[in-house]
């Protein structure tokens, strides 16, 4: 399936001229904290400190993210994985209290598979369980951070991360992203949002309910 470019200029060129610009001193300032944080890890891990997995991005085609591996592959007596509170220690927590866990993706800024800004890349898996309209989020290309995480994170329901990534879809412009930056770095010196209330990591996406006649009418 074809998709037509985009017309207008930044969306077009100056949106990618602006992750280039940010992202790559970003990772040159960050690299120390990197390192060091790859170090603690790959002894807690036993020697594993970088995570990799297959997500969707823009229009849906796979790409391979790169995040610390701040969580542990510890098993119970029958070599299933505990469950994600169990491994995730307090090094793993705090990594993703300060986002330190996300900087390995701007690398993945640099090639081109994420911007800084637009919806955050799922799971593969969850391409099928999308609405159309939900889906519109694939049509640009996704984020390191976004309206839905300075607009809630994993506090908020899948829902209204999914209206709000449409949202953003609708509206992209070089004030926008500079605005979502800067809430950025507003909500991650404050580490808010990071986890579903009560629960270690956030809860899977199963689909959203079809809506009812109520939910159609006319208020």
């Amino acid at each position: 399936m074809s998709h037509p470019p985009p017309t207008d200029w930044y969306q077009a060129w100056g949106k990618r001229l602006l992750d280039v610009v940010l992202a790559a001193p970003l990772l040159v300032a960050t690299l120390p904290i990197l390192l060091l944080a790859g170090g603690f890890l790959a002894v807690q891990n036993g020697g594993q400190f970088l995570f990799r997995q297959q997500r969707p991005g823009l229009h849906g085609g796979l790409f391979w993210l790169y995040k610390l591996q701040t969580m542990t592959s510890q098993r119970d007596a029958h070599g299933q994985l505990l469950p994600d509170a169990a491994r995730l220690p307090r090094l793993g927590r705090w990594l993703r209290a300060t986002s330190i866990d996300e900087l390995p993706q701007l690398w993945n800024v640099l090639r081109g598979d994420l911007s800084l800004v637009g919806p955050r890349p799922l799971l593969p898996e969850y391409l099928p369980l999308y609405s159309p309209e939900q889906a519109r989020r694939h049509s640009v290309r996704p984020g390191l951070t976004g309206w839905a995480q300075v607009n809630g994170r994993n506090a908020i329901s899948w829902e209204q991360k999914f209206v709000y990534d449409v949202w953003y879809v609708e509206r992209v412009s070089w004030r926008l992203d500079l605005l979502i930056l800067a809430r950025t770095m507003r909500r991650v010196l404050g580490a808010q949002g990071i986890t579903t209330p009560g629960q270690a990591t956030t809860e899977a996406f199963r689909g959203s309910p079809a809506p009812t006649i109520a939910d159609n009418s006319p208020s």
